[in-house]
């Protein structure tokens, strides 16, 4: 048959795939609708296998898998030596229990990640035995080419649902796997199906002998019912029945039997189908009574199922399902029914409905709400989150109303004035209510006042006859009464000892006033929700706390200074506080160093690593070192810091600190004198150069390894860039989100958005802002340098023999030079500063010998010569005949120091200029 034809369906599955029309003459049917859910779902049928995980239920042992072991054992034992795997999953395909014939098969298995804790939905992996069973609630065969993704399509599975028995609901499914794709044998099936009445057998054992009594009282009944009317088909009708459409069938059938109510009930179901409900009185051979409820599905053009005239509502048992409609009838409908299949739905006894439904209500709100309320860590959200989930289930309006200073993070005060109204819900949004952001303060005659003053909740059943609520706002109380708002809880937000807000409940379309029991259902609601409102508000005190440790650490605005034209941004990421930093570092002889850093990771301790790292670039660039020698330095701190951390062991209060993951640095040093630029770089992405004319390349800089690794040696590169180049440096957040996590695409965009002439350097900011996200997945740090050149009529030098007689020359030329450039109120100064490092150089240094002045913000005169070794500074006695010529200098100057070089050292003195 063409079905099991391999190429056919490849060549089926690559049409549909592309968009092409795929017939029911090469793909059976069932196969067909599961591919086309797969796409619908986004699932893509070529990618890498990478299933959902989830480590509690690898290890969880829950009664479907404790009743399934003995049958798992047995097949295990018949398959032994057969390249075949038994798999028993949940309800929702997640697998609990993998049992192979043949070890080698377990290999092969992995590499599929098929082991327990996975999850195999068709959602998840596409068309496959388990997926797909559930998903159609009916037995899968599917082998081969079927299978939806790419990695399966050498396995053939045969899946069978398993069924609750008293409800009928499926809640897991056994499959049989074969990595024999293309051979498999159908006897799989087959032994699928016993397997699954094998267990489903063990959990019907595993009910209370009530229980199973009303069920066989049940199924006698229906046999007895099925031999006089409408023929019924195996297939069950709830593999058509959303979860929705089941949820609206099990409230109805609570309420059926809590009510006594027999005869046909239809449902109208969500998508305008309608489902019927046959009650019928059931009693044990021990004489235990009850009611069974059976649903029936209509087929075809889904008509209406009517009945004779006698219509009664059963009585009320709690809200109904929406526009549930009741007929009750002692005979047979009037019009034929044509049936999908018919099955049991629920077995109890009067008396117990209208508790188990309330109890299944309130479950269910508390259950949503643990699911809903407290999705992010944002105080707002959280309140809106729960004043959102319980109407109008539990109330018709509720309002959540906080201090100010629980929105902002801080610690929570003593509620003594008023509070704001965080978050509203309601029809109209609560019109006749205080809206949301209103400052709301309560009279203390109020519930509300009572409940803060307490601690406790408080129930006024009928709102009317509370007088010390009317008096909070007379207009306003009378518009809430006239819109028929009738009863209140209000119910105070603490958490860990602190009250931390309000939460008002108030109903107006329910008929019913707030209870006791609703009163406690409230409280434990709000308690819950109070737990996620003080998580947020810390979060959100840690946050502030971290980002105001950040933007400390971080420059506030850039230096002057003459050498670069300069510009930066800085992004925060999602999480909010990271290790991203840049600098510019004004240095000696008008150079300027540039600094782009990243620590790994998020938080406080990133932002504190940060800092540290910042502090010692700027001491290391204070001592004037080379790049690499900077780069080396930076490396070994990193190593220190994470050695102490291994040292110091667990914290003072018993946590683990944290480890300090690495950090990447790019350290340029720009000189404008000779339009040379020094670069290193440790594990960070390469700089960006854009030259005048608009070209853009990235500069070809040994990579050397992140900060912290040890070990490796860093190396400098030094290139010329022509005056007004931009020198664009960047973290790897830049490039991650231009690039979408792609770096080489994120370096292609970004070269691509600098290939313009003339930007400014906040221009070329600006122009990277209109392509960035708000919110990028990790820090971005940016600057961007526009390169200056020093006028050569700002620059003057001469190189000196190592005669003691030049000194004297050398002073009558610098200050010719200074009168030139008009210093002449510079002249005794710098005559005094260039004779004492002159005659440093020639006494205890070494040819070459230089002398050189510079004019910029400040005069800088510099003299270098051939010998390392540096003077130092000291006080000189009374009878020493020498050691105060560098003591003159340092007070004449506002700074000086040393420098090194490759073939010696230069001392430089800065003076202000004083025109």
């Amino acid at each position: 048959m063409a079905d099991w034809d391999e190429t056919v369906l490849s060549e089926a599955h690559s049409r549909l795939l592309a968009g092409e029309p795929v017939g029911l003459e090469v793909v059976r049917a069932p196969i067909l609708a599961s591919w086309r859910r797969c796409q619908s779902l986004g699932v893509l049928a070529d990618r890498a296998t990478d299933l959902p995980y989830s480590a509690e239920l690898a290890q969880e042992s829950s009664s479907l898998a404790r009743a399934a072991r003995p049958v798992l054992d047995s097949l295990q034992t018949q398959l032994s030596g057969v390249r075949v795997s038994v798999f028993l999953t949940d309800e929702r395909g997640w697998l609990l229990e993998r049992r192979s014939g043949e070890t080698s098969v377990d290999r092969r298995l992995d590499t599929l990640q098929l082991a327990p804790g996975f999850c195999v939905a068709e959602q998840a992996i596409g068309t496959n035995g388990i997926g797909t069973a559930l998903t159609t609630r009916r037995p899968a065969f599917i082998r081969g080419r079927e299978h939806f993704a790419d990695s399966w399509s050498g396995l053939a599975c045969a899946g069978v649902p398993i069924h609750e028995p008293l409800s009928g609901r499926v809640i897991g499914v056994v499959d049989l796997t074969s990595l024999e794709g293309g051979q498999a044998d159908p006897a799989m099936m087959a032994m699928a199906l016993n397997a699954t009445r094998a267990i489903e057998q063990r959990l019907l054992e595993g009910t209370t002998s009530r229980e199973r009594a009303l069920l066989e009282a049940f199924q006698a009944a229906r046999r007895r019912m099925a031999a006089g009317g409408p023929s019924t088909m195996d297939t069950p009708a709830d593999a058509l029945l959303t979860p929705r459409d089941r949820h609206i069938l099990e409230e109805c059938a609570t309420a059926l039997i809590s009510s006594r109510q027999t005869g046909l009930l239809e449902v109208p179901l969500t998508d305008g189908r309608t489902a019927a409900l046959l009650t019928q009185p059931v009693e044990s051979p021990s004489g235990v009574t009850g009611f069974a409820v059976e649903a029936v599905l209509p087929s075809g053009d889904l008509r209406r199922l009517t009945a004779p005239a006698s219509d009664t509502t059963p009585p009320n048992c709690g809200p109904p399902p929406p526009a549930l409609t009741a007929t009750r009838t002692t005979g047979t409908p009037a019009e034929p029914r044509t049936d999908t299949g018919t099955w049991l739905l629920a077995v109890g006894e009067p008396g117990i409905g209208r508790l188990a439904l309330r109890a299944r209500q309130r479950l269910e709100l508390l259950c949503d709400a643990g699911a809903c309320v407290g999705t992010t860590l944002d105080v707002a959200r959280t309140a809106e989150e729960l004043a959102r989930v319980v109407v109008p289930r539990f109330a018709d309006f509720a309002t959540v109303d906080l201090p100010e200073a629980v929105l902002r993070g801080e610690e929570p005060t003593p509620l003594d004035g008023a509070l704001r109204r965080a978050a509203i819900a309601g029809p109209d949004g609560g019109a006749h209510l205080y809206p949301a952001g209103a400052r709301v303060a309560f009279a203390p005659s109020t519930p509300q006042a009572r409940a803060l003053d307490s601690g406790e909740p408080v129930l006024e059943p009928v709102l009317a006859r509370a007088p010390g609520w009317i008096v909070q706002e007379p207009a306003r109380t009378e518009r809430i009464l006239a819109a028929g708002v009738h009863s209140l809880i209000a119910v105070p937000l603490v958490a860990r000892g602190a009250t931390l807000g309000l939460v008002n409940f108030y109903r107006a379309e329910h008929q019913e006033p707030f209870e006791e029991d609703d009163l406690s259902l409230a409280a434990e609601l709000v308690g819950r929700a109070a737990v996620c409102i003080d998580n947020a508000r810390r979060f959100t005190h840690e946050h502030t706390v971290a980002l105001a440790l950040q933007r400390s650490m971080l420059p506030r605005g850039l230096p002057a200074q003459q050498a670069v034209e300069a510009a930066h941004r800085y992004l925060p990421a999602r999480s909010g506080v990271g290790g991203d930093w840049f600098d510019v570092i004004p240095l000696s002889g008008t150079r300027v160093a540039l600094v782009v850093g990243d620590v790994v990771g998020h938080g406080l301790h990133a932002a504190a690593t940060m800092g540290r790292l910042r502090t010692a670039v700027h001491n290391l660039s204070a001592l004037d070192l080379a790049v690499d020698e900077i780069l080396t330095q930076l490396d070994d701190l990193v190593g220190r810091l994470d050695l102490d951390r291994d040292e110091a062991g667990p914290g003072t209060d018993g946590e683990e600190i944290e480890e300090i993951i690495g950090a990447t640095c790019l350290y340029a040093v720009y000189d404008p004198t000779t339009r040379r630029c020094t670069l290193g770089r440790a594990g960070h992405p390469p700089p960006a150069l854009v030259r005048p004319d608009g070209t853009v390349r990235f500069v070809d800089l040994s990579a050397g390894p992140p900060l912290g690794l040890g070990g490796l040696p860093f190396e400098s590169t030094d290139i010329e860039i022509p005056e007004g180049s931009l020198l664009v440096l960047y973290t790897d957040g830049l490039i991650e989100a231009m690039g979408d996590g792609d770096p080489e695409s994120g370096l292609d965009r970004l070269g691509r958005a600098l290939t313009q002439r003339g930007r400014t350097p906040e221009q070329t900011c600006q122009a990277l802002d209109a392509v960035l996200p708000c919110l990028p997945a990790d820090d971005i740090a940016l600057l961007v340098a526009r390169t200056r050149a020093l006028d050569a009529s700002h620059i003057a030098s001469w190189d000196l023999p190592a005669d003691p007689a030049v000194v004297a020359r050398i002073r009558s030329d610098v200050t010719a030079q200074l009168a030139d450039w008009g210093l002449q109120g510079l002249e005794f100064a710098t005559e005094l500063t260039v004779s004492e490092l002159v005659t440093n150089a020639i006494r205890y240094g070494g040819e070459p010998i230089t002398v050189r002045l510079i004019l910029d913000r400040c005069l800088i005169c510099e003299v270098s010569d051939g010998s390392s070794t540096s003077p130092h500074l000291r006080r000189a006695r009374t009878t020493d005949e020498g050691g105060r010529g560098l003591f003159l200098v340092a007070q004449l100057s506002q700074r000086w120091g040393t420098r090194y070089t490759p073939t010696g050292k230069v001392l430089w003195t800065e003076q202000p200029l004083n025109r």
